[in-house]
């Protein structure tokens, strides 16, 4: 007999409301480029790209354009915040 946690496979069951949220995560994403896309063409002008990608302990920093530093920036901020984050409730939820 299997618990509520689990599938017949052997997995852990997964809410309709986790499926639901995922999907609507990648769909703000392709709405957000898609309204970019539109907004350069129809309004010209130039656009800048920024981020950080974290492969292990190692950042890949990258940017192009005129405001790119910034973009950099909030990008490195954003990703100081999150590995925080990420060892706070680590270390929290290892205590419980």
């Amino acid at each position: 007999m299997l618990s509520e946690e689990q599938n017949e496979e052997g997995g852990v069951a997964v809410s309709g409301r986790l499926w639901m949220l995922l999907l609507a995560g990648i769909s703000l994403v392709f709405v957000g480029i898609a309204v970019i896309v539109v907004a350069s063409i129809l309004l010209g002008g130039s656009g800048s790209v920024g981020g950080v990608i974290l492969i292990g302990p190692i950042p890949i920093i990258f940017g192009s354009g005129p405001d790119a530093l910034w973009l950099v920036l909030v990008g490195v901020i954003v990703s100081i915040i999150s590995i925080v984050l990420f060892l706070v409730l680590n270390r929290r939820a290892g205590r419980n």
